[in-house]
């Protein structure tokens, strides 16, 4: 017996998919992830649960021996030991951040390791644990708590974390801890990433060491300008109401400054540059090729800098300035370093995302660059979709490639979504395939497969069936679900529309998991359309950008899509609906209030439905501010006169649904539209979800919302319980 199939769960243990799904997170547990490898080539890091419906991950190692003897892997921290079988309890920072990150599972859901990968640092509980990732053992420093964000200095001798606000240091052997930045009040916070950073930007981090381990970047936050808002549980009167600073459109955001600092906390020196013009940090890049590059940008997010910050002075220099009409979106892996020094960036001026090392481009229109995976001393390895000029198209895949002055070269083999972690010689190549369930995490060393991590994952109870394809005159790309039991010749199916259609979601990917959810519904009756229309990512800089001040137009090509695909699909164009959360649940209110001629009904998810009421850094880059752009701000809402289509169209069944805790979108926006839809005579279902977030993790919450959301579209098309059930 292999050790995935002694940990995996039972298929379905008797169990419905939507339980199944809740209680596995989406089929997430018991998967490897967080993959750090080792320089010298002999370790792989990696975090994972005991099962596929097991919520606590503990960290592995994967020992490659350099004889080339077989791999071995060993758990290196499971945190029901370190607890002593105690419940996991944390505080109210780090749910925050694990809200932000979208982490629903606990145990050592990260950790950070020094620059030889032989000592990580993690927290669980808020407590500090140090691990020796070569030879063994675990130990617990005693620090002052609840800890957040610990981080080893590259050589290992020191841990820096952030508990009470403050940046703290300790030594590894648990000596000499120390406060090294302390909040001069209740507004401010030194190494912790303020809310933009972490849910808008991609930046989770608040303080990087330098290559020398003897000084540290850190930033401070000042919120006292940003507005307070308040997050009440209805259900809960007995309880204070929750204060959380909201930077919502148009109002002031925090202040975000950058200091250096000895470790003992002596020599305090600012990192100035021009924040009045470049108020966003938006990402730090501290190697040992040269000094702290820093990647400020403007608040309308149309013109940024790459910054030099001297470690000795705090004095910058600009490396690169950018500029675009539209915007500049930010994006992962850049601004970087080669190893000799090479600026590495991605940039969106030749029409297409291009990687350039230095002073040269080393991609053109064939490949859309997303991120870069790793910098090495002779190429660079990213991640990157089909481009407009490649010469057939790769509808949902994502690939890894190497890119050097030679050119590009595919690392990942076959259609799929794949993305790596590389040093040296050494990749950890993750694969999922839109056919195969699950992923498989191959190790690599030169290229050939030296090892495969073992997963735990679950496995579903049904199979994904999605037919990916593109759509009408843009050739949207599109993924097609028909029910398993569905044969040619019984006639139309009722749609189901179900997509995010927004930006940084994709939706049509090349993965089976991805698509499980959307077979479900197939399998209750329905045709299933996912579409990605423009704004959606990794398409090209013009695909995205074409939502600027109009998000109508990812609408216009939902309606585009279902039409075009009606021609090769058994789609029933007289009932169609659709779901959505977020932006989804945004572009799903937007459909039935717009073009009740087309959507019959509608699923609105946690919408945006007021854009003053979201932050500051995602609704700008593409609204402006509302004082600069009114009409462009009612235009978009669905709460306005220009929203809701008073006068023209009839009324469309809609369910919205909330969670009462969400401080993302706020629930303010479930409850301006259903006051809105109200006041116009429109029918409409509210369901509200008590003590749930953006995210809902809650497993009966979960499981509930996928059965009474085929319950009312039932109802609202009149479509009958078909062959399948409910599964």
């Amino acid at each position: 017996m292999t050790m995935s199939q002694e940990h995996a769960s039972a298929p379905s243990e008797g169990l419905s998919f939507p339980r199944l799904h809740a209680r596995t997170q989406r089929f997430s547990l018991g998967v490897p992830r967080g993959f750090t490898v080792s320089p010298d080539g002999l370790r792989v890091v990696f975090t994972r649960s005991g099962s596929g419906t097991d919520l606590t991950h503990a960290l592995w190692v994967l020992d490659l021996l350099a004889d080339g003897g077989a791999p071995a892997e060993r758990m290196v921290a499971e945190p029901s030991v370190l607890l002593a079988g105690a419940g996991e309890e944390l505080s109210a920072q780090e749910r925050a951040r694990r809200e932000r990150s979208r982490e629903g599972s606990a145990g050592i859901v990260a950790y950070a390791v020094d620059a030889a990968v032989e000592r990580a640092a993690f927290a669980l509980s808020g407590r500090l644990f140090t691990a020796g990732l070569r030879s063994g053992g675990v130990r617990e420093l005693p620090v002052p708590g609840p800890v957040l964000d610990p981080r080893p200095s590259p050589d290992g001798r020191w841990v820096g974390y952030v508990s009470g606000g403050a940046l703290r240091v300790v030594g590894a052997d648990g000596s000499g801890d120390r406060a090294v930045a302390v909040p001069e009040d209740r507004h401010s916070t030194y190494g912790l990433a303020e809310f933009i950073a972490s849910e808008e930007m991609g930046r989770d981090r608040g303080f990087w060491w330098s290559p020398g381990s003897d000084r540290l970047l850190v930033a401070r936050v000042d919120d006292r300008a940003v507005g307070r808002w308040w997050i009440a549980d209805p259900a809960r009167p007995d309880r204070e109401p929750q204060q959380v600073a909201y930077p919502a459109a148009g109002t002031p955001d925090a202040e975000v400054r950058l200091f250096l600092y000895g470790l003992d906390g002596s020599g305090r020196t600012e990192v100035v540059w021009d924040r009045d013009r470049f108020p966003y940090l938006a990402r730090v890049h501290w190697s040992a090729a040269g000094a702290p590059l820093l990647l400020v940008q403007a608040r309308d997010q149309r013109s940024q800098v790459v910054l030099e910050a001297d470690p000795a002075t705090g004095a910058v220099s600009v490396v690169r300035a950018e500029e675009d009409p539209a915007w500049l979106e930010l994006l992962p892996g850049v601004p970087a370093r080669t190893p000799d020094g090479r600026l590495v960036r991605i940039g969106d001026e030749t029409g297409a995302r291009a990687l350039s090392v230095g002073d040269r481009t080393l991609t053109d229109a064939a490949l859309h660059v997303r991120a870069v995976l790793d910098a090495g001393a002779d190429d660079v390895l990213v991640s990157a979709s089909a481009g407009a000029a490649a010469a057939a198209p790769e509808t949902g895949e994502a690939h890894v490639y190497r890119v050097s002055a030679a050119g590009a070269e595919r690392v990942s083999e076959g259609p799929g979504w794949h993305t790596a972690v590389r040093s040296g010689a050494v990749t950890v190549l993750v694969s999922a395939r839109p056919e195969v369930p699950g992923a498989v995490a191959r190790v690599l060393r030169d290229g050939v497969e030296a090892a495969v991590i073992a997963s735990y994952g679950a496995e579903p109870p049904l199979r994904a069936r999605p037919v990916l394809t593109e759509a009408g005159e843009r050739r949207i790309p599109c993924a097609v679900l028909l029910p398993s039991w569905y044969e040619e010749g019984r006639g139309p199916l009722p749609v189901l529309m179900d997509p995010y259609g927004g930006p940084h979601g994709p939706r049509v990917v090349a993965s089976h998991h991805a698509h499980l959810t959307s077979q479900w519904f197939a399998e209750q009756g329905f045709a299933v359309v996912v579409a990605d229309g423009r704004g959606t990512p990794w398409r090209s800089p013009a695909w995205e950008k074409a939502v600027l001040r109009d998000f109508s137009v990812a609408l216009d090509d939902q309606v585009d899509a279902v039409r075009a695909l009606a021609g090769r699909f058994p789609l029933d164009l007289g009932r169609v609906a659709i779901r959505g959360w977020s932006f989804g649940g945004y572009l799903a209110g937007l459909a039935v209030l717009r073009r009740p001629d087309v959507f019959h009904a509608a699923v609105v998810g946690a919408p945006v439905t007021d854009w003053r009421l979201y932050d500051t850094h995602y609704t700008e880059r593409y609204l402006g501010t509302p004082r600069a752009e009114p009409g462009v701000y009612a235009a978009q809402s669905l709460v306005t006169d220009e929203g809701l289509v008073a006068a023209e169209g009839p009324a469309r069944p809609m369910m919205v649904v909330h969670g009462l805790a969400d401080d993302n979108v706020v629930v303010a926006h479930a409850l301006r539209l259903s006051s809105a839809l109200l006041a116009a005579g429109r029918p409409h279902e509210v369901l509200p979800l008590s003590g749930v977030t953006h995210m809902t993790p809650q497993e009966r919450v979960a499981e509930n919302l996928l059965l009474l959301q085929v319950d009312f579209l039932r109802r609202s098309l009149g479509a009958g319980h078909q062959p399948g059930g409910r599964g």
